[in-house]
């Protein structure tokens, strides 16, 4: 609770207060937070403490304003660790959670120079240009876009592109999936992408890009992925 002789400021006792709440499930996502008033009230406390409390909750994800509505608890986020190179369906399903796709895209192009660079084809070889809403439990968590040579995905499908693209690799293709890099940047989400995702356009948005190699080096796939910050973190353990 809110001890005022304690040397730990007001404002953060009361964010770790609530936080403990929203993680322990006595508040849960989507329930209306009490207004400011009434924690002031309760705690005896300025509602310019509760407000910092608040805005710290929300900058840190636990919590989400709706204009004119209130303050409201958010989803937990997807916790995924860096380590160790899984895909979208095998993450899901560690996490038991229901992974699915909707396919937005699924066309066979003449590769672009810089897509067939990466990819150390030749420009304008066939690739196929997949894009994809991966799902959990129904709910949209990342807009994907996938570079895979034809001549290597051969017979790849609709169908196929709507389920795991690793398992169509590895348990189809018999091509080993080795290695990847991976990089990870911040960006806002366009008209088109906030659409896909169910989130408004210029929200945060964490943007993914990477290429998947075999055992020998050679590229299997591009991927350029647009995870929903507000749906999903990354973790990695760090050891000196």
């Amino acid at each position: 609770m809110i001890n005022k002789n304690s040397p730990v400021p007001l404002y953060y006792q009361l964010e770790e207060y609530i936080k403990g709440l929203i993680e322990k499930g006595e508040l849960q996502p989507g329930e209306t937070l009490p207004p400011e008033r009434e924690y002031a009230q309760k705690y005896k406390i300025s509602r310019m403490t509760v407000r910092q409390a608040i805005n710290q909750l929300v900058n840190e994800g636990y919590l989400y304003r709706q204009k004119g509505k209130g303050t409201f608890v958010s989803e937990r986020k997807i916790e995924q660790p860096l380590q160790g190179l899984t895909s979208f369906t095998e993450e899901m399903k560690a996490r038991g959670l229901v992974p699915g796709s909707q396919l937005v895209h699924f066309e066979i192009i003449p590769a672009p120079s810089p897509i067939a660079e990466q990819l150390t084809i030749a420009e304008n070889t066939p690739i196929y240009d997949i894009k994809r809403i991966r799902l959990a439990d129904g709910v949209p968590m990342a807009l994907e876009t996938n570079y895979i040579s034809a001549h290597l995905a051969k017979n790849l499908t609709e169908q196929i592109a709507n389920e795991s693209l690793y398992d169509y690799i590895e348990g189809q293709l018999k091509v080993r999936i080795d290695s990847a890099t991976q990089v990870i940047e911040s960006s806002i989400a366009s008209k088109d992408e906030a659409a896909l995702l169910n989130i408004a356009e210029g929200a945060p948005v964490m943007l993914i890009q990477r290429k998947t190699f075999q055992k020998e080096g050679t590229p299997i796939e591009l991927v350029k992925s647009i995870y929903r910050a507000d749906r999903y973190k990354f973790m990695i353990e760090l050891k000196r």
